[in-house]
């Protein structure tokens, strides 16, 4: 009988450190950085294009930062004011510096930079440029890469700012989705987000962004039908703890350049 026990003790001692071991890794939430910038002509936008294509772009990827995002909003077809967004994802806040620091001293991405770089002050690549830094929500620390087939200059991608009345507020909105369980719905009707995040420098604040990728408009459209008619979204939009936590949204509707690494 002792002999039984002490064989028990001993498999218990063996065991429980691989289950341990084995025990997966809480993954770390990624920071973003989001930067828009504003121009009116065709030159400035080729100026742009030819800048992230050839100089920036591979200086990320080379600095080992992957799935760097460049869009143009949809609305520029029409739009006098034109407007582009690049996504850079960071491990964290100190890349910005580490990037910077790192590009000051790149020459094969200062020339391949050069007319984007050497700009004149009278014919600029862009009229105005703001960033914005983001920090992804706990219960979706990291982005994710849309699975869609279609091609580039099809898809719509969403994305959505959420500003706040107060802090406590925003929070309350950020509780929705994450404890709320409105990333599961987003997640169950297959809206393949890249992100979502909060905004903790920028113009508007205190807000929240998020961004979900859709292979055309009419599949968008579907989407959006189905998650109002969702009962999950339905209990959940009437809870009153979570009632008037979005004072104003914005919506923009983007694609992707054929250069964007998603």
């Amino acid at each position: 009988m002792k002999t039984k026990i002490l064989l028990t003790i001993v498999m218990t001692l063996l065991i429980v450190p691989q289950f341990l071991w084995s025990k997966p890794k809480k993954e770390k939430q990624e920071f973003y950085q989001l930067t828009m910038y504003r121009y009116n002509s065709d030159n400035q936008e080729k100026m742009l294009d030819d800048y992230f294509q050839a100089a920036l772009i591979p200086a990320l990827h080379d600095m080992g930062v992957q799935s760097v995002g460049v869009f143009k909003t949809i609305a520029n077809d029409t739009s006098a004011n034109k407007s582009l967004y690049v996504l850079i994802p960071m491990k964290s806040l100190k890349m910005i510096d580490k990037i910077n620091g790192k590009l000051l001293k790149d020459e094969k991405f200062k020339l391949a930079g050069k007319e984007y770089l050497d700009v004149k002050y009278n014919s600029p690549a862009y009229t105005r440029m703001e960033k914005i830094l983001l920090k992804a929500f706990h219960l979706s620390p990291v982005m994710k890469l849309p699975k869609l087939t279609s091609s580039k200059n099809q898809r719509v991608y969403e994305l959505r700012s959420y500003e706040s009345a107060s802090e406590n507020i925003f929070r309350n909105k950020v509780h929705m989705f994450n404890e709320g369980g409105e990333i599961d719905i987003f997640t169950k009707l297959d809206f393949n987000a890249v992100f979502y995040s909060e905004v903790i420098a920028g113009s508007q604040m205190p807000n929240l962004m998020y961004m979900t990728t859709f292979e055309n408009k009419a599949d968008r459209d579907a989407h959006w039908a189905a998650f109002r008619d969702d009962p999950d979204w339905k209990e959940l939009s009437a809870r009153p703890e979570y009632k008037n936590n979005v004072s104003r949204s914005v919506i923009t509707f983007l694609r992707p350049a054929e250069y964007s690494d998603f």
